[in-house]
């Protein structure tokens, strides 16, 4: 089955731009910055000098357009799997990938900050009032 017939969620061809890492290399922990060729609700397809290789998870970062999401842009983090490659595409050594995005991922808050103050004393409910 070619990936062609395998997709299930319409592709446009929309130039993004992604930000990824690939996970659990212990030499590879660098960010890399790309652009997609094009982009689904349910994967993108982007092109780097980046080691890479079919099978590799990512952890990336990329705004997904009105007409991906049906609505507003969504700046989306999420973590997807390298499932074909294009190798020799391109001629200054650069090699096209596919991900299929695996799960989304939340943004990490911000913690709230810590009070110096100490606690109030709250009223002791068993004390009768004055």
């Amino acid at each position: 089955m070619s990936p062609t017939e395998r997709r299930q969620l319409e592709r446009f061809r929309i130039r993004v731009p992604l930000r990824f890492r690939p996970i659990g290399l212990a030499s590879g922990q660098a960010e890399h910055f790309a652009e997609t060729a094009n982009i689904s609700r349910g994967g993108f397809f982007f092109v780097t000098s980046a080691p890479l290789q079919v099978g590799m998870p990512i952890e990336a970062t990329l705004r997904m357009p009105a007409e991906v999401t049906g609505g507003q842009p969504d700046e989306t983090h999420c973590r997807a799997r390298l499932v074909h490659a294009k190798p020799d595409a391109y001629s200054d050594g650069r090699m096209g990938f596919g991900a299929e995005i695996e799960m989304f991922i939340e943004p990490k808050k911000p913690a709230a900050p810590v009070s110096t103050q100490p606690p109030k004393a709250s009223p002791d409910p068993a004390k009768p009032r004055g």
